[in-house]
């Protein structure tokens, strides 16, 4: 199912990352992937954005319960956790905006909040609350994000 959502970005695959969550300690059996891939039937399989700005928020909060409950950080988390999932939200703001002006402004604040995400998780990786291969598809995926909001925006800029 997730196969059709490439459009030959060059990019990570979230949909394959995403049943991974956090670490390679999380093993999904097929009812469990089989219940990821619904929560993506209510969205658009032409909205990139939409969906993997969907699939990082619930990384996001499955590494919020990691970090709370297996290494007792909160504060850290806390803020990746608003920020992180404030991306998402962002995205479905843009797309119910009632102007272009209301879609770019939604747009913004998710890139900013993409880019204090990509703050965060560089910042518990470097205090070793994140190992580098836990970080590592965490911000190949913002990364991610961020160039493809970015790419949107500029778009609408130069049309």
């Amino acid at each position: 199912m997730f196969e059709e959502f490439n459009y030959e970005l060059e990019i990570t695959n979230y949909e394959t990352s995403m049943l991974k969550i956090l670490s390679a300690k999380e093993v999904f059996n097929s009812e469990q992937q089989v219940t990821i891939e619904n929560k993506y039937k209510h969205m658009k399989k032409d909205n990139i954005v939409q969906i993997k700005s969907y699939a990082f928020s619930i990384r996001i909060v499955n590494l919020y319960k990691y970090l709370s409950q297996e290494k007792r950080e909160f504060i850290l988390s806390k803020q990746l956790l608003r920020s992180g999932t404030s991306i998402g939200a962002n995205i479905e703001e843009a797309i119910g905006g009632q102007s272009r002006k209301d879609f770019f402004a939604k747009l913004t604040i998710s890139y900013k909040e993409a880019r204090e995400s990509h703050y965060w998780i560089r910042l518990l990786r470097d205090t070793d609350y994140l190992s580098i291969e836990e970080a590592s598809g965490l911000i190949d995926d913002v990364e991610e994000l961020l160039k493809i909001i970015g790419s949107i925006q500029k778009s609408i800029r130069n049309s």
